[in-house]
């Protein structure tokens, strides 16, 4: 009889795997073809985005967002196009919403909580990014979680805060 073992990889090398080009994204239906491709761009490197083509990206996951106003994966998505674009107010409001739409998201945590990092809103953000450790299901997310809590305990100590 033979048994199998599963063993996790290093952190390390669950991020280098999946941050391989080859890493395959999916995306709910109800965002077009275009936009996927600017996604895929914005997610390798959101410089490479210009500035009509971040507007466009925003612009068709608004439409998504209007379509399905439920799906908190489409508001963090949106969220993430309007802080490359540039637009922290509309990030804040759409990152909260899809933290208020699905509590137990990892994703909108982290997110809503890295926001709020930029932003110098540390105690909130500590806040969030503590969820989202708690809410992580695998390595890789449990150390991202905790690069960016040591991240904001740093700019709490050093005073870098509202």
């Amino acid at each position: 009889m033979t048994t199998l073992t599963t063993m996790q990889p290093a952190p390390e090398q669950e991020m280098a795997r999946t941050s391989a080009p080859s890493a395959a994204l999916t995306f709910p239906p109800s965002i077009p073809e275009p936009a996927r491709m600017q996604l895929v761009r914005m997610f390798r490197d959101p410089n490479t985005l210009e500035r009509p083509e971040r507007a466009e990206l925003v612009a068709h996951l608004e439409e998504a967002v209007a379509l399905e106003p439920h799906v908190p994966e489409l508001r963090i998505l949106l969220g993430m196009a309007q802080c490359v674009n540039f637009d922290g107010q509309s990030a804040l409001e759409e990152l909260r919403e899809a933290c208020n739409l699905a509590p137990d998201n990892y994703f909108a945590q982290l997110k809503f909580g890295e926001l709020l990092m930029r932003l110098r809103i540390c105690d909130q953000a500590a806040e969030h990014t503590q969820l989202a450790a708690e809410l992580a299901t695998s390595t890789l997310q449990a150390e991202l979680a905790r690069r960016q809590a040591a991240t904001i305990r740093t700019m709490q100590r050093e005073g870098i805060e509202r």
